[in-house]
């Protein structure tokens, strides 16, 4: 078995894509729970009932940065 740290930093990013695009399409081995779904159910029913709500990108990477 291959040691991550013997990889060059190009090789790890492949490997993880590889894997990323494995559990991506494997999309019956990720299940949200009640809960999640739920919440995500809910979320999306208040930002289509009001768009205008919370902050566009540059307002939150200007809080983040603080500039």
């Amino acid at each position: 078995m291959m040691k991550l740290n013997d990889l060059t930093a190009r090789e790890k990013v492949t490997l993880a894509q590889q894997l990323w695009d494995s559990v991506a399409n494997d999309q019956d081995a990720i299940k949200l729970t009640t809960a999640q779904k739920n919440e995500l159910d809910n979320r999306l029913a208040q930002f289509e009932s009001d768009q205008n709500v919370g902050s566009d990108w540059n307002t939150i990477k200007s809080k983040i940065l603080g500039s």
